[in-house]
């Protein structure tokens, strides 16, 4: 009988399972979506709808480029051992071309992307029904740039952290940038790059602690003025890219390396596994408890 795509849809909200697996049970169930859901239940298709509601904050990042455009994207599990198997590897490996090719605009658009074996959404909801455990995309990054710039990228620990940085300059700068940015973790390039209302916030911060600071009492006004400034530029100094410490050289900073190298930084991109996620804490005791209930 011909499966309509309503069906499919329903049984893949239901399940969790992806659209191809979705379309084969209810098929082989003549459309029955009660006993669809047997079908996948009993192929272990879907019990990653069981997983939707975990926390998948381990994993790794990517960093690729080709040609004149580069991304980086991070895949989360649940365990730092799954993120260490064939499958997964195998899965960000596809997702690294796709995304390539396709130059999704956000993750949204990236989980749309088709590939070989399916949308990306297919191949995440596929891996965590046979990988055993919740597998999730979590964001991506696409930078273009100019044939006289060149891309930087490392990644640290085969992905725990993944840096790309474009450069005008040669290939050696590019690449020392970009451990730079992996190793140190710039928030933004220059301190002209620092939102106004960062700046604001930090500034009316700093002013409150130097009125409560009986050392500042009686200082005169321009003194005071001074100190502030100094208190606000040491607190963005290591959020700046360009006043961090070269971390190959810490007796000079990257701007004097890159005036040395006659290079620029155009842009950098950094992400890190898990960064910003809360990490599910569970005692042995209470996953055996949860397991029996299931």
């Amino acid at each position: 009988m011909a499966i309509k795509a309503s069906q499919v849809k329903e049984l893949r909200e239901k399940t969790g399972a992806g659209m191809m697996d979705c379309k084969k049970a209810l098929t082989e169930t003549d459309g029955d979506v009660a006993k669809a859901i047997d079908w996948l239940r009993e192929k272990g298709i879907a019990k990653s709808a069981k997983k939707a509601g975990r926390i998948a904050a381990e994993g790794l990042t990517r960093v690729a480029t080709d040609g004149n455009t580069g991304v980086v994207f991070e895949v989360n599990s649940e365990t730092d051992f799954v993120a260490k198997n064939e499958q997964f590897l195998h899965l960000l490996d596809v997702i690294e071309k796709a995304m390539l090719a396709a130059k999704p605009a956000s993750t949204e658009e990236a989980l749309a992307v088709e590939t070989a074996e399916g949308t990306v959404n297919d191949l995440i909801v596929n891996a965590t029904a046979t990988i055993g455990e919740k597998i999730s995309f979590r964001r991506v990054a696409v930078v273009e740039k100019a044939d006289d710039e060149v891309f930087g990228s490392y990644m640290h620990m085969g992905g725990t952290i993944s840096a790309l940085a474009v450069v005008k300059g040669d290939a050696t700068v590019a690449k020392n940038i970009a451990m730079q940015v992996a190793s140190m973790n710039p928030v933004y390039a220059t301190e002209a790059d620092i939102p106004a209302d960062a700046f604001e916030h930090e500034k009316q911060l700093q002013m409150q602690m130097m009125k409560e600071d009986p050392k500042m009492a009686g200082k005169p006004e321009k003194v005071l003025e001074n100190i502030l400034k100094g208190k606000v530029k040491k607190h963005f100094k290591d959020q700046c890219l360009a006043d961090q410490e070269f971390f190959l050289d810490t007796k000079k900073s990257v701007t004097q390396y890159l005036k040395e190298e006659k290079a620029e930084v155009k842009s950098f991109v950094r992400f890190q596994v898990g960064e910003g996620m809360e990490k599910k804490e569970e005692d042995f005791a209470a996953e055996v408890a949860a397991q029996m209930n299931v």
